[in-house]
């Protein structure tokens, strides 16, 4: 029975008094069968769930019924100290602790903070001494030592540095900081804690709600997860293709073949996991078979993806749905407290058998306001893109906080990056991609693309002051005391197995180019939708042909829009290389250099032309519809490998490479204590920091 800190109401009891306010009926029949109707459901409701219906009667049940019941918080402490171990191995790694003079050491790096005003980050010892503020927070609250206080440092550490760089976010980083969030208002620090131990005369209940809360906030990370894949890309396949080559697929593979577990493995099934197991999770008959099929999933997901802590995050939260008292029974097999607890459902089990003071209602509703506000905030973040416009590209919002996660699966052939002269246009300068980032994620996010426009003219702005006035060298940029560049951007992108084809206009001069977070970017070309459907048939069927000349053969599928040119260059380890034109028309001509053509040909679909290796080439679509076309060829470097090493002399990684993975972990974890107390020791001595170049950690 669930105990409150009032008199019991039971159901009937509710439906006498209402009935006392309402008007007299002349159908008492029909009242009976009302109420054994509520009754029935009500009952059903608490064996199958552990909630009593009762909590939905009035708001003050809610909250003071419900919500605030005295519930033991022997789970939750569980819960609050595996995730903070779990946070313990993230920080050395996911958030870069191991690579902190990498990640954090070179100032001509380029940043991606969420708030542009961000953009200047505190100095490499000065992270190192934020990065060990939140390993410690992360400490405290595993072993539930000053609770409060290493939450709140853990919290604030983690989200600032969270918000420092968009490009290293994913779903599961902004989870931690939720949960961090959520643990910090809870009292999970009642149980398993040096808190208690230094306290052992306190109560170690909690309220219902600090519950609640936690398995919400796992609520919409599966099940938000589970709607963004009901949608064609997901359950057409498209998203994750050839994963069931991985050994965890076998046993499907070898039953349905690789093609059928790509699509009804991971995908159909992938999405009814997320759409359905908290169901199952919360409804009592199916909890044990959820919590197996949750299991395989999560450990399935640590073999496949590079996703650090995450599977093991959602893991180690799954006994939440069990009984609150479930670690006593572990440590208490038997005895008293094993009969006092076994004829109890595992949810309504209560520690609160004592008067307790009289609570503080209106705290308590401001409380429960403040935690249903958070409640709907999660379920309108995911579906909040009609706002924030400024970060819909080809896809809605920023990747991190939709909970779409492996929807978009993204494919990179090309990225230019041009900085011209304003002053004297013929001075072009071409840099290199990861200069001064070590991803490409700003090249899907027009938001992103231009706070990297802005890092390179501002180091550009640094290499000139460097030169003072000096006069200008042959190939240099811009005057040298205060250049003045425009940055265009050609980025060649494909999502989901499409063609390939520019994500923004290339004669947009980025640092001039309008940008707001709440207004569409004008900037960003369109997804070629009309050429989509070719995935499923020319494709695919172009693919299998091209793949099947030799070993070594590919080919790569282009989309343009009109009046656009692609200027290309065919390296001279390829032959056999073609054009080939499936849709639309094109000008094609040939050039050693990289300037235009003198002559050219115009192609129509259906029509070839063979490229000539180590020269360049230019293809202008024409007319008023876009083009596309594809490239075919035989890659001769690959083949001469494969002769001389033997078609088996690629190497196949371990299936459970997990003394590497362990060892990986310790050296990271040691070089995060290096790096941390090196920043101690500059900041309170002044000793010189070492840090490592990133071409030689590269190279090595």
């Amino acid at each position: 029975m669930i105990t409150t800190e009032g008199p019991d109401v039971t159901s009937s009891e509710v439906l006498s008094k209402t009935s006392q306010n309402s008007p007299k009926t002349t159908h008492p029949e029909e009242d009976k069968k009302a109420g054994s109707a509520y009754n029935g459901f009500g009952s059903f409701l608490r064996r199958a769930t552990g909630h009593d219906i009762q909590c939905f009667v009035s708001f003050d049940t809610f909250v003071h019924r419900c919500m605030y019941r005295r519930v033991d918080g022997a789970a939750l402490g569980v819960a609050r100290a595996l995730f903070g171990l779990a946070m313990l191995i993230d920080i050395p790694e996911e958030r870069g602790g191991g690579d902190l003079d990498l990640r954090w050491g070179e100032p001509r790096d380029c940043r991606f903070p969420l708030i542009h005003s961000m953009e200047s980050t505190p100095a490499l010892p000065k992270m190192g001494i934020i990065y060990g503020l939140m390993w410690l927070g992360a400490a405290g609250i595993m072993v539930g030592y000053r609770y409060r206080t290493s939450a709140a440092i853990f919290t604030g550490t983690y989200w600032y540095i969270f918000l420092l760089d968009k490009s290293a976010w994913n779903n599961h980083s902004y989870l931690y900081g939720l949960l961090g969030t959520i643990f910090l208002f809870t009292d999970a620090n009642r149980c398993w804690s040096f808190d208690a131990w230094q306290n052992p005369a306190g109560e170690q209940t909690v309220p219902f709600w600090n519950y609640f809360i936690l398995k919400f906030q796992f609520f919409v990370l599966y099940f938000v997860a589970g709607l963004k894949k009901l949608c064609r890309e997901w359950l057409s396949g498209y998203a994750m293709t050839n994963l069931s080559y991985h050994w965890v697929f076998f046993p499907f593979r070898a039953l349905l073949g690789p093609h059928l577990t790509d699509l009804l493995i991971v995908h159909w099934f992938g999405c009814i996991f997320d759409t359905t197991v908290v169901f199952f999770l919360v409804y009592g008959p199916t909890r044990k078979l959820a919590t197996l099929f949750a299991s395989a999933f999560h450990l399935m997901n640590s073999r496949l993806f590079h996703i650090g802590m995450f599977p093991w995050v959602c893991l180690s939260q799954l006994p939440l749905y069990y009984s609150f008292s479930w670690p006593r029974r572990i440590l208490l097999a038997g005895g008293a407290a094993q009969s006092t607890l076994k004829n109890e459902h595992p949810l309504e089990h209560s520690f609160s058998r004592k008067e307790t003071p009289k609570p503080n209602c209106r705290r308590r509703k401001c409380t429960m306001m403040a935690m249903l506000a958070y409640c709907l905030l999660q379920l309108f973040l995911p579906y909040s893109h009609f706002l924030t416009k400024g970060y819909n590209n080809w896809t809605n919002g920023l990747y991190g906080y939709s909970w779409d996660m492996m929807v978009h699966a993204w494919d990179t052939i090309m990225i230019g990056i041009r900085v011209v002269d304003r002053q004297n246009p013929d001075r072009v300068h071409y840099v290199e991609p990861f200069a001064f980032t070590d991803n490409d994620r700003w090249t899907k996010h027009a938001d992103m693309a231009v706070q990297f426009a802005r890092c390179i003219e501002r180091n550009v702005q640094q290499e000139a002051l460097k030169l003072g006035t000096t006069p200008t060298t042959p190939g240099s940029i811009g005057v040298p005391a205060h250049p003045n560049v425009s940055i265009y951007f050609d980025i060649w992108c494909s999502m989901n197995g499409r063609f390939q084809q520019r994500i923004f206009d290339p004669n947009v001069d980025i640092l001039q180019a309008p940008w707001s977070p709440f207004e569409p970017v004008q900037w960003v070309l369109p997804l070629l939708h009309q050429f989509s459907a070719l995935r499923d048939t020319l494709i695919r069927r172009k693919t299998d042909e091209v793949l099947g000349w030799s070993n070594h053969s590919d080919v790569l599928f282009i989309a343009d829009f009109p009046g656009l040119t692609l200027r290309n260059y065919v390296g001279e380890d390829l032959y056999n290389v073609s054009l080939t034109i499936l849709q639309g028309s094109v000008r094609y001509g040939t050039s050693p250099d990289e300037d235009v053509p003198a002559s050219s040909v115009i192609l129509h679909a259906g029509q070839s032309a063979s490229l000539p290796a180590g020269t360049f080439h230019a293809v202008e679509t024409i007319g008023k519809e876009p083009s596309c076309y594809m490239y075919t060829y035989v890659n001769r470097t690959k083949e001469l490998e494969t002769n001389r090493n033997g078609p088996d002399a690629k190497s196949h990684p371990a299936m459970l490479p997990l003394g590497d993975e362990l060892l990986h972990r310790w050296e990271n974890f040691v070089r995060f204590l290096q790096h941390v107390g090196n920043s101690a020791l500059y900041e309170l001595y002044g000793v010189p920091m070492p840090r490592r170049l990133k071409e030689l950690v590269a190279d090595g």
